[in-house]
Formats: C-alpha cells, structure tokens, sequence
C-alpha cells in the first residue's frame, strides 16, 4: 500500500510538474511582458494581485462543491485543462488588457483544479507523511518551474522573443494532459489509501487551531512579492538582457524544489516549527531584491525561493493534519481564499508603493511577515496542549 501510494503521489508530482512549466515559464516573464505593452507598475502590482484573488477566491466554491458531489478526479482534470490551455494563447496579445484577461484566466483555472487535486494527494501523502509527500509533489513542481522559465530564455536567447516563449509552452501543458488521464484510469479511488476516519473527529465546523493557523499564513501571504512585480523591477532598473529575468526565477524555482522536500521532511520530525524558520528566512528577500543590485537580488530571489518551497508543501501539510477527510476540500478551499485575499491586498498595495516608494514596499513586506511568527508560535502551544 506505502509503495503504491508513493507511486500515485509521483504520478500526481508529473502531472504538477508538467503544468508548472506550462504556466510558471510564462508567469517568469508576464510582468515583463506587459511592462512592454505599456503597463504601469501599478497595473502589473494589480493584474498579478486580481489573478490571485479571483483564483484563490474561486477555490472557496470549489472547494465546497468537490466535497459536496466527491467528484474530485473530474474536476481536478477540468482545471488543469483551463490552467494550462490559455498559456500558449498569450504568443497572440498585442494589449495589455488582453493579455492580463489570459493571464487572470490562467489563475482562474488553477483555483478549479488545486482543492479537489490536494485532498486526493492528501490521501496518498498520509501514507508516506504529510510533510514529505507535499514537499516531494512541490518538489516535482518546481522541476517543471524550473524547465518551464529556461524554456522562455532559450526562445528569448534565440531571439523569438515574448510571444515565441509562450508559444513553446503548448508542449508542456499537452504531455500533463495525457499523464492526468492515464494517472486517473490506474488510481480511481485515491480515498483507500487513507485509513477510516475515527468517529470523534468526525465534526461539523472547522477547529479553531485551524482559523488561527489561516490567520499567521494570511500574513505572510500578504507580505509576499509576486514575481511579476519582481521581474517588472529588474527590467526597469536595467538587467544586462531579458532572459535574464527568467534565469532568475528558473533559479528560485530550482531553490523552492530543494526547500520543499528539506522542510517537508523536517516537518513529519518537528511540525510548525519548520515553517517558522523558513518565514524567518525567505522574509529578508526584499530588501535584497529591491533596494540592491542585481547581485543581491540573486541573494534576495534564494531567500524568496525557500519561502515558496514552505508555502506550497508545508503550509499545505499542516492543513491536511489538523482536518478530516471528509471535511478537507472545504478547508482547503477556504484556506486558500484566505491565502488569496491576503495576497491580492499585498500586491496591490505593494504594487502602489513601488511606483512611488520602494524602501517603503520593503518595510511593509518584512513587517508583515514578521507578524506571523508569534501567531504561528500560539498554533504551536495550542497543539502542544490539545
């Protein structure tokens, strides 16, 4: 049974890591793109903000309606066809507005496929821990982030430019179609990896530890850059070539990877505080990236990428611990609306202060995220306790 839910998990890990070259190699250089096409900084700040909100605010209904008709495979197939459909379709904008409509359409897709997706890898991910089966799916994932942006700067490097770097991603996002579906077809029911539910768990509402937890990672959420702003910055402030901005996330993504399955590991060890350590770290990335060179902004993007290595495998553990199955596609619909909100608040903001002060954009964004250490450390002693 271990084995073959770590070969399910794996099989999920490629399907992930297909669909991340598809949608991460394009967000490598959206910003860029449309600061090309007449963008302001507050608009990218805005667009990168929406696509989060409409998509993560998406996964609250989705996540509600998977747990209500368990038709988890179906619509985890149709979101990945949205996610990664629409990428390719950015080689034919001539607009801005056009473009972040494709863009937000990309998020839209995501939020459909991600809460009904993650309670079927909770499922196999019980088997072999929680912490290591969400960090070796995100470590899968940044595999594809990492190809995905290297595949840009190859047609960016050959001088297609942007649009020839959108368009190469229609190879990607078919090979993690036709994985899904085969993937589907082997494991139908994913639920059987999982023990029954003992009967004192089973509860109406959400436990409190739970809107807590919400509460620290709403902070964090809120004080993260999105890359768009970040690869709007270095192109305004005078990288030697374009592709290096992509190289430049291929690295981070590259980071994230490593960062997944080293916290996810130790988290199965220590729990949440894990997750403490890395926020500690990835919340120095700003002052890096945006008030030095492009030297430390290399620093800055490390930083950044152990941050989103934590946030995709750990943070994610963490909820399929403290809920129970049968309630588990709600709190994670619900968590990543929460997730959402918050990020779409901070980009927008953070969007607003680069285009008029960014050690202020720097403040905001290591405060914020220092908030959350002590609310994660009450989550902890909460638990500790119960």
């Amino acid at each position: 049974m271990k084995n073959s839910a770590l070969w399910f998990v794996i099989c999920l890990g490629v399907v992930s890591l297909c669909a991340d070259a598809t949608y991460e190699g394009a967000r490598s250089i959206t910003g860029a793109y449309l600061g090309s096409l007449g963008a302001s900084g507050a608009v990218v700040g805005w667009v990168a903000g929406l696509g989060e909100l409409i998509g993560y605010g998406f996964r609250l209904v989705i996540g509600y309606l998977s747990d209500r008709t368990r038709q988890y495979w179906r619509i985890t197939t149709l979101g990945y066809c949205i996610n990664t459909a629409v990428v390719p379709l950015l080689s034919l904008t001539t607009t801005w507005p056009a473009a972040a409509g494709l863009m937000i359409a990309e998020r839209t897709g995501k939020a459909v496929r991600t809460p009904p997706r993650d309670v079927l890898l909770s499922h196999g991910a019980m088997q072999i821990g929680r912490g290591f089966g969400f960090g070796l799916h995100e470590a899968m994932d940044q595999i594809g982030a990492v190809g995905g942006p290297l595949m840009v700067a190859a047609m960016l490097t050959w001088q297609y430019g942007y649009r020839g770097g959108f368009a190469i991603l229609v190879i990607p996002a078919v090979l993690g179609l036709l994985v899904l579906l085969v993937t589907q077809r082997i494991y139908p029911n994913p639920r059987d990896f999982e023990p029954p539910t003992p009967a004192d768990l089973h509860t109406e509402g959400l436990p409190r530890r739970f809107w807590m937890y919400l509460g620290a990672i709403a902070l964090v959420a809120a004080g993260y850059a999105d890359f768009p702003l970040i690869a709007f910055h270095l192109q305004r402030t005078g990288v030697e070539s374009t592709s290096q901005i992509p190289l430049l996330y291929a690295l981070a993504m590259g980071v994230d990877a490593i960062a997944a399955l080293l916290f996810g590991r130790w988290f199965d060890r220590v729990g949440l505080g894990s997750l403490m350590l890395a926020i500690a770290l990835s919340l120095l990335f700003a002052p890096l990236v945006f008030l030095g060179s492009f030297q430390t902004a290399i620093w800055g993007m490390v930083l950044w990428g152990i941050g989103m290595g934590a946030q995709e495998s750990i943070m994610k553990a963490a909820v399929a611990g403290i809920v129970p199955p049968q309630r588990r596609g709600s709190a994670f619909g619900i968590f990543n609306t929460g997730y959402g909100l918050a990020w779409f608040a901070g980009s927008a903001l953070m969007g607003t202060l680069y285009d008029f002060s960014r050690p202020a954009l720097v403040i905001f964004s290591v405060l914020i995220q220092a908030l959350s250490l002590p609310v994660l450390f009450l989550v902890v002693r909460g638990a500790r306790s119960s």
